[in-house]
């Protein structure tokens, strides 16, 4: 499992985190086993119980500090599809067209960029045959063509923000 953090509302919040919210989600970010307690050794790590441990993972998604917790899993390894896609949004539609793209099930990540191609999303699909169906449906519902950037090779970086 892994937990992302929104970065507007993780740096207006990370200035109201106590001790144990940036312990808690530094440990986070060292990812948590598949178990069936899974904030035990989390809160054995942090001398935490673990009832506490789930309290506060809530309150730090409640307050946007996480925008996001839960198991990320790789869906070309479960026999689905994967790519990263973008489309070049006009500034002044651009929340419209975000909301018609986040509502689509098998786009994971979607973020604003600074480029010609504004918005960028990633396409997880249970068989790799129906990601080209969802972008077309994707160009369809916003009107906008989709660029397609599958994956060539795959890169792992540990990358961590410091609470």
């Amino acid at each position: 499992m892994t937990a992302t953090t929104n970065t507007a509302a993780a740096n207006t919040a990370a200035e109201t985190l106590d001790a144990v919210d940036r312990a808690l989600v530094n440990r986070l970010q060292d990812g948590i086993a598949v178990e069936r307690r899974p904030f035990a050794g989390i809160a054995a790590d942090l001398a935490l119980s673990e009832e506490e441990v789930a309290g506060r993972v809530a309150a730090l998604v409640g307050r946007g500090v996480l925008s996001r917790f839960g198991p990320m899993v790789h869906a070309e390894r479960l026999g689905g599809g994967l790519t990263l896609a973008a489309l070049a949004v006009p500034a002044d539609d651009f929340d419209r067209v975000a909301a018609i793209v986040n509502g689509f099930p098998e786009v994971a990540h979607n973020y604003a960029r600074q480029h010609a191609l504004n918005m960028w999303f990633v396409v997880a699909t249970e068989r790799p045959d129906r990601v080209d169906t969802v972008l077309r449906a994707i160009a369809q519902a916003t009107g906008l063509p989709v660029r397609n950037f599958p994956k060539l090779a795959e890169y792992t970086l540990d990358l961590r923000f410091r609470a």
